[in-house]
């Protein structure tokens, strides 16, 4: 392949759907395909570009820093192309494009959409769920959602929910270890599962910060499973695999469900909230501003239903 020679189109499409859900499970089922096609799409992607485009671990797929850059570039190119189409076909449904988190997508946003979809069936939503931040107007983006500290917050911005930290983890992991956990010292018994966050985005999700808060800071655990994202750690909660560290607001349905319990009552919070930007485009958007009130009353319910939850 030349140096300024395109890969396939469907390399790309595959990369960037595994890209954004670091799965290729995942990515497979978005795009009907399987799982094996997925992997093959991917590697030879990779071996066209001469670089390793993820780190695939035991537990967790990553990107790598080639990753990330195509990623990024396919996130843009991907939208330039979405949106040119629409206008080239006309008539197309009213349509929200959102940048946000894999996991405020996963746990928190996905759930609620059909919600919207019934009392808004002519909008269409489209979302790009991304590890990185990308710019909301080269991107074409018509709002995105922030993790940010209040004080920088824009006095336009909508704040979904602040940053609630606290342990959960399955019942069925509690029953199955038979080991106490009713305060923080209890977690030498039990398996933490880690959210290594390579850029110190999120502090306040580290075992690290929690334990030096919770009085404990020399605790030693019986064991830690690491991940390099913040979805797979939740995930691997619920399926019993060890103790982890959440945002309440996102798994606030996972707890609302019984799939999570929160066994310990320190709660910590940080002076950072998620919080709704909206583009310069989206003024010229009649479609964002009923999306921009759904989500509102939907964070007005969330908080009524949150302050029920058990302490």
């Amino acid at each position: 392949m030349r140096k300024d020679e395109l890969p396939p189109l469907e390399a790309l499409r595959a990369f960037d759907a595994a890209a954004r859900h670091l799965s290729f499970t995942r990515a497979a089922e978005e795009l009907f395909v399987t799982q094996s096609a997925v992997s093959k799409q991917v590697i030879a992607l990779e071996s066209a570009l001469a670089t390793r485009l993820f780190e695939r671990k035991t537990r967790a797929l990553g990107l790598t820093a080639a990753g990330e850059r195509l990623h990024r570039a396919t996130v843009i190119a991907f939208a330039e192309l979405r949106a040119a189409a629409a206008e080239l076909r006309g008539g197309e449904e009213p349509t929200v494009t959102l940048s946000t988190t894999q996991a405020f997508a996963s746990f928190w946003l996905i759930p609620r959409l059909a919600d919207f979809r019934r009392g808004h069936p002519g909008i269409d939503i489209r979302i790009s769920a991304d590890t990185r931040l990308v710019d909301l107007e080269r991107g074409r983006f018509d709002a995105a959602v922030r993790y940010l500290p209040d004080r920088n917050a824009p006095a336009s911005a909508l704040r979904l929910f602040g940053d609630t930290v606290l342990p959960v983890v399955s019942p069925a992991y509690l029953k199955k270890s038979a080991r106490p956990l009713a305060k923080p010292a209890d977690l030498v018994h039990h398996i933490l599962l880690v959210y290594e966050d390579e850029q110190q985005r999120r502090p306040w999700l580290s075992w690290t910060v929690w334990l030096e808060v919770a009085g404990v800071p020399d605790l030693r655990p019986a064991g830690s499973i690491a991940f390099n994202q913040y979805e797979p750690a939740i995930r691997a909660a619920v399926d019993g695999q060890g103790v982890a560290l959440a945002t309440l607001a996102l798994v606030a349905d996972l707890l609302q469900q019984g799939k999570l319990v929160a066994p310990l009552p320190q709660r910590f919070s940080n002076p950072r909230s998620y919080y709704l930007l909206l583009s310069e485009r989206a003024a010229a958007n009649p479609a964002v501003a009923p999306f921009h009130q759904w989500l509102a009353s939907q964070v007005a319910s969330d908080a009524a239903s949150t302050k029920r939850l058990p302490a």
